[in-house]
């Protein structure tokens, strides 16, 4: 079992960045892998970034390729989301999730995730 606690949304302008944070309870962090999410008014949950349980693969939407960089630090239970160059586009509830890492499902589809954090709410003004 693992519970995530997502932190570091907040109101920025286009251009600025934002560090989105997550923070997982349990013992076994290591041997989850991790993803963002965001899903914005209307619209259904999307991928955003994801990172294995070792750190060592990564993958990316196309749409935040180049700009967002997701990484981890095991020893201390988290996840972090480092974004960059953000645009009106990028207006979102950030979700943190966890699957198993002998789960071999897409690490790009949210389906595959077991457990959730509550999000945090990113808005970028133009």
């Amino acid at each position: 079992q693992v519970q995530l606690v997502e932190s570091g949304g907040g109101l920025v302008q286009a251009g600025g960045s934002l560090r989105l944070s997550c923070a997982a309870s349990g013992r076994t962090f290591g041997t989850y892998d991790m993803g963002w999410f965001r899903q914005a008014p209307g619209k259904e949950r999307e991928f955003v970034a994801a990172i294995s349980w070792t750190g060592g693969r990564t993958y990316y939407a196309d749409s935040v390729k180049g700009r967002f960089t997701i990484s981890r630090d095991n020893a201390k239970r988290t996840v972090s989301l480092q974004m960059n160059s953000l645009n009106t586009e990028d207006t979102a509830v950030y979700y943190c999730a966890a699957k198993h890492s002998a789960d071999y499902r897409d690490s790009t589809v949210a389906i595959s995730y077991n457990y959730w954090g509550q999000g945090t709410q990113v808005t970028v003004s133009s």
